[in-house]
């Protein structure tokens, strides 16, 4: 039952509620205009630190930590794991960033689309009015993308996305390996404490006792604030799939009009399976086009780049302080 602060106009099968002049389909796009990005500010600003800090994580976790330990097994088991779980939230992040949401196609409130979806007499669709658009059971408008998105859950500054039906499990595998990371971290950071309070300050580490002290407090601050924000991100979206129910909709108390999924069949599709291959790495199963393909390379090749050349740098600034206290 619609109720007059519904947002939406409804569109009946007959043809002076389509206004079909007022939804002219948008123009062929080229390969740049396919590819899903969202061009605002705030989001790529967020998007931007969210990849400086997993940085400043590596560098403090590699040169302050493991780098001088005497502990040879300890600082590669410790490296290897801490490096994995950096690069599969990097590309997780990439891949929430760069994937269509599940948008609904602009401007398809046309005569010959509402005609040819046969609807049976008395039957109601609606259309957004901001995106000219047939919006769908469970799709909701998006301010920010401009675009109304299936199963949307909220849009994320730090994805510079909208949560939606088909980058759910990007999200969901981000939060889980920042938590990761950052968990690992803090327990990195307090043995190095216990290392460094029983041994000598000048031994533990390849920086000056100060600056040492400084970088860990700042790490230790980052680990705690984000295990915290990425693990209630993490545990509302699963809670979320198993109850087949989008923050908005939780949000706005929304009657469920549709046949709500088990919670495990809810995990399967979310996830694209449970199985390592499937569901703990963020990429689809199938790929649709080529330009998919070539992103899954992209996003991989720049996640290794990036950590390559933060490690060159910061080899060289590990150089320059220690020359400087020589």
């Amino acid at each position: 039952m619609l109720t007059q602060s519904h947002r939406y106009r409804d569109i009946e099968r007959e043809a002076v509620y389509l206004q079909p002049e007022k939804c002219i389909p948008p123009p062929a796009q080229d390969f740049m205009d396919k590819v899903w990005f969202i061009k605002d500010c705030c989001g790529i600003a967020c998007a931007v630190v969210t990849w400086l800090l997993v940085f400043y994580a590596e560098f403090v976790v590699i040169f302050i930590m493991l780098l001088p330990s005497k502990d040879v097994i300890y600082s590669i088991i410790n490296g290897i794991i801490f490096n994995i779980l950096a690069f599969l939230a990097l590309a997780s992040h990439f891949r929430a960033m760069i994937t269509d949401p599940g948008a609904v196609p602009k401007g398809n409130a046309t005569k010959e689309f509402i005609e040819s979806l046969q609807l049976k007499p008395g039957q109601v669709v609606y259309k957004c009015p901001k995106c000219c658009s047939i919006k769908p059971d469970r799709a909701h408008h998006c301010s920010v993308c401009k675009r109304c998105i299936r199963k949307m859950d909220h849009h994320c500054p730090w994805v510079n996305n909208c949560v939606g039906e088909n980058n759910q499990k990007f999200f969901v595998l981000f939060t889980m390996y920042i938590s990761l990371i950052s968990l690992h971290a803090l327990l990195m950071v307090a043995l190095h404490f216990l290392y460094c309070f029983e041994e000598d300050w000048t031994k533990c580490s390849s920086f000056s006792p100060p600056t040492t002290v400084i970088l860990l407090i700042m790490l230790c601050f980052e680990g705690l604030l984000f295990l915290i924000f990425t693990a209630v991100m993490f545990g509302t979206q699963v809670h979320s799939i198993c109850t087949d129910e989008t923050g908005i909709e939780r949000l706005k108390k929304e009657n469920p009009t549709w046949e709500k999924t088990s919670s495990w069949a809810g995990l399967k599709q979310a996830l694209e399976g449970i199985s390592l291959q499937d569901g703990l790495v963020p990429s689809p199963i199938h790929y649709t086009n080529r330009s998919l393909q070539t992103w899954n390379v992209l996003w991989c090749t720049t996640a290794m780049t990036m950590l390559l050349v933060t490690w060159l740098a910061m080899w060289k600034l590990l150089k320059w302080d220690m020359e400087m206290n020589s």
